[in-house]
């Protein structure tokens, strides 16, 4: 059998002719010379080399469509009837309601978090709610690399950004309703760090966090994006982004003049650090100001994992985000969303027995978090519970976003008298049909009332995780996350019970 998808995808909305398919290739079997065109091939011949990305972002979410041959549903949950763990053993004590889900991180300056859960970078779509949704459940999130380029109004002097409104805006998003759980973060790569991103996030608009970018689990290498023009090219080279060919050239110029210039791109730099530079840029940054650092990292080899968080280790680097294949992304080359990368939970066993090992060898480790395909509670729990103690959280971005988009529109019909039939049985109002706003009202008085029901959406849909969550925790009679491990799950197939065994890897 094959994991890969066949040449249709919702990247591209390309579609096999036949339902008859090779599956080595994912050709039409049967393919003909009277075909209209309609297949990823047919699409590159007409496209090239544009088709390598999805075609169908802009006011969408991309995801990898591979079926990888192991995954958390390899997993059943176990439960308990004896025993309750993390709590006074009584029928009064030992309820759903006192599972802690609280979860502490940080080396230098403590964030506390109210469930074991973050939102990781994005800075597209309706990322406002998603990250004021973030601090009304109170955890921790992530403003996206390359911000910069969402920025009508950046302002550049000397090769270095000089005025970031968005990033003011973003941030802002996180403190109006910063209730002393959780924190944003600024995502940063390495163009960001040449054009003096950091800096300014922390001295003018008061960022207390940045997250460095090694990849993830979406694309391990940076976007390259066509350029329509040599004008744009010179814009985005006087931005301090890579551009090839180069629009300075008087060759290439003499060449677009003449009609005969191949397409212009820009591309990131790809993060080429050393123990060295890497601990050198960390001190830069608490030199600052910084008070917490994170690192983005994916399923890379496992040898640079074990660097990585080595490094985390001995730079008192306070998370680290893993990002396995399976997840999504906002503009990710088409193949390398399905075809690279550890699948999330095999990111998981490496990153745990990593972990495992550094501990007995005495390192203090980081909070370790895991993302990658998460979108529900019961993935949630196994996630924490794979992660033997050593995974703080679990990261969850396409779904957050996913209910702030969701959250904005049903909430725009509501208030235009179109409630959708799903919810009619609810009422006709706001305050009727999003059924956990008593609960930001506890939090928030009664303004929580005119607050955006994006950002209801995010905190509502975190809500549910939570309450899941307790559910599972409490269904094996553990009221304390600290204690769950593997022998909360059931492993259900040959892969899942290899990968436990530690005999999954080569």
């Amino acid at each position: 059998m094959t994991y890969s998808p066949k040449l249709s995808s919702g990247f591209t909305f390309a579609r096999n002719r036949s339902a008859f398919v090779s599956p080595q290739s994912g050709m039409c079997s049967f393919c003909t010379q009277d075909c209209s065109g309609t297949c990823e091939i047919a699409q590159a011949a007409v496209l090239g080399a544009q088709t390598v990305y999805p075609t169908t972002t802009g006011n969408n979410q991309i995801a990898s469509e591979k079926d990888y041959p192991v995954d958390f549903s390899h997993f059943n949950i176990n439960g308990r009837v004896f025993g309750a763990r993390g709590i006074s053993e009584t029928g009064d004590n030992a309820t759903i309601f006192n599972v802690d889900l609280e979860r502490t991180y940080g080396f230098y300056n403590t964030v506390k978090m109210t469930m074991p859960v973050i939102l990781p970078a994005l800075i597209k779509l309706n990322w406002q709610d998603y990250f004021s949704g973030a601090a009304m459940a109170g955890v921790t999130c992530v403003i996206g690399e390359h911000a910069r380029n969402n920025e009508p109004n950046l302002k550049i002097v000397q090769g270095q950004v000089s005025d970031f409104p968005l990033l003011g805006k973003a941030l802002d998003c996180f403190a109006r309703y910063d209730r002393g759980y959780g924190q944003i973060a600024v995502q940063c790569n390495v163009d960001d760090d040449l054009m003096g991103v950091p800096k300014i996030a922390i001295k003018k608009y008061g960022a207390k966090a940045i997250e460095i970018k090694f990849g993830q689990g979406a694309k391990g290498t940076q976007p390259a994006i066509r350029v329509k023009d040599l004008e744009t090219a010179r814009v985005k080279q006087a931005q301090g982004n890579l551009v090839y060919p180069d629009p300075g050239d008087p060759g290439v110029q003499k060449a677009y003049e003449d009609g005969v210039c191949p397409n212009f791109y820009t591309y990131g730099r790809l993060p080429l650090w050393t123990e060295k530079s890497l601990s050198d840029h960390i001190d830069k940054l608490r030199d600052m100001g910084a008070k917490n650092i994170y690192f983005k990292m994916a399923g890379y080899d496992r040898t640079d994992i074990e660097e990585v968080i080595r490094i985390a280790c001995e730079a008192k680097v306070d998370m680290i985000t893993f990002d396995g294949a399976g997840g999504g992304s906002g503009y990710s080359p088409s193949k390398m969303m399905n075809e690279w990368s550890l699948p999330t939970i095999c990111l998981e066993d490496a990153v745990v027995r990593i972990c495992h090992r550094l501990k007995s060898e005495g390192y203090q480790l980081p909070a370790m978090v895991m993302t990658g395909g998460f979108a529900s509670e019961d993935q949630v729990f196994k996630g924490l519970a794979y992660g033997e103690g050593h995974v703080l959280g679990i990261g969850l971005c396409r779904a957050a976003m996913a209910a702030a988009m969701t959250g904005k529109t049903i909430g725009e019909q509501i208030k235009n008298g179109q409630v959708p039939e799903r919810f009619k049985s609810y009422g006709a109002t706001i305050e009727e049909i999003f059924c956990d706003l008593p609960d930001l009202r506890a939090l928030y008085g009664t303004q929580a009332n005119t607050f955006s029901t994006g950002a209801i959406g995010v905190f509502s849909y975190l809500n549910k995780i939570a309450f899941g969550l307790k559910h599972f925790a409490a269904l094996n009679r553990k009221f304390n996350l600290d204690v769950l491990d593997k022998t909360d799950l059931i492993p259900l197939t040959s892969e899942a019970r290899a990968l436990m065994e530690n005999k999954w890897f080569i």
